[in-house]
């Protein structure tokens, strides 16, 4: 299990949920991996756990100084891969969800994965590397109590394109793909369920629309992020990759 020794992994939201998974999965296949979270205990606790294959780094992904900082902490100056994970899921429609909720939906969800994917270059471009934005299937296809979260991720999807062309035309080397997660059972997931009256029909409902009869694992994204981390997706650049059990069908 050797598919990205030698790589350099910046991994945000890594301190937990499919974060954490990603992080996992990359040092099992070879890679040095940063932490990169705002949950410095919870960041700290895994590196601790990895030892040296990992490293912490606190990270706001809304702040442009606090990603300037990040990245120029990176040992060596470099990195090869890039995987824009952190985010958050505020359920509301369009009448419900107030617009404080909304800005900070785009600005965690969308805003933090532009910054990646700008000053993520720098350290990037003179070798090449992988950017994994982290999407959703809301990304593909439209619920109507996420109405923020469908807006941020639907986002991310037509940024990675335009990120994508524009890397290739600059002859940078970089890949960017995008990866869409059906409902997986991660911590975000009992946060969603803790802002309804009913959980247990509100779970049931996610389980109902994957056509595979169940919610997916973290391991199964971080299987997919690995591919596209790995030199064997070379050939693969401003793809949405669905991993949601058939529920954008």
């Amino acid at each position: 299990m050797t598919r990205l020794a030698g790589k350099v992994a910046f991994v945000t939201g890594g301190a937990s949920g499919l974060g954490e998974a990603i992080v996992r999965r990359f040092v099992a296949e070879g890679a040095s991996v940063v932490i990169a979270d705002i949950d410095v205990a919870g960041g700290m606790a895994l590196v601790a756990e990895l030892g040296g294959a990992a490293s912490f780094q606190q990270l706001d992904v809304t702040d442009e100084p606090s990603w300037l900082a990040g990245l120029a902490a990176v040992a060596g100056g470099r990195i090869d891969i890039l995987v824009n994970n952190a985010g958050i899921t505020t359920v509301g429609s369009i009448e419900s969800l107030s617009l404080a909720d909304f800005r900070t939906m785009l600005d965690i969800d969308l805003v933090g994965v532009f910054l990646g994917c700008k000053h993520a270059v720098p350290l990037m471009r003179s070798h090449g590397g992988s950017i994994i934005n982290m999407s959703s299937m809301c990304g593909l296809r439209a619920q109507p109590d996420l109405v923020g979260y469908n807006a941020a991720k639907a986002a991310v999807t037509h940024l990675t394109r335009s990120a994508a062309l524009h890397y290739a035309a600059q002859g940078y080397g970089i890949r960017c793909n995008s990866v869409h997660p059906g409902a997986i059972h991660t911590p975000i997931l009992d946060k969603v369920m803790a802002q309804v009256d009913d959980p247990r029909a509100l779970y049931d409902g996610w389980v109902s629309v994957h056509p595979v009869g169940r919610l997916g694992r973290p391991e199964e994204i971080a299987a997919m992020a690995v591919y596209l981390a790995s030199d064997e997706a070379s050939f693969t650049t401003g793809a949405a990759f669905a991993v949601d059990g058939g529920s954008s069908l």
